[in-house]
């Protein structure tokens, strides 16, 4: 099972990478950094989320 995390991660590096293009469209270099940043931040959250799950099926199998 995925964390909240992780499914709310790979959402913002989706959300980002969307961003990311519409700025490269559109030629808004603001909305292309954004994106970017979102994607790091969605990462970030992604692999906090499986950390996460790691450590929840360690803790269920040592009780």
């Amino acid at each position: 099972m995925m964390e909240k995390n992780e499914i709310k991660g790979k959402a913002k590096q989706v959300k980002g990478k969307v961003e990311e293009t519409a700025g490269k469209v559109t030629g808004k270099k603001s909305l292309e950094v954004k994106g970017k940043a979102d994607q790091v931040v969605g990462k970030v959250q992604e692999t906090a989320g499986k950390v996460q799950g790691t450590v929840k099926k360690t803790v269920k199998k040592l009780k």
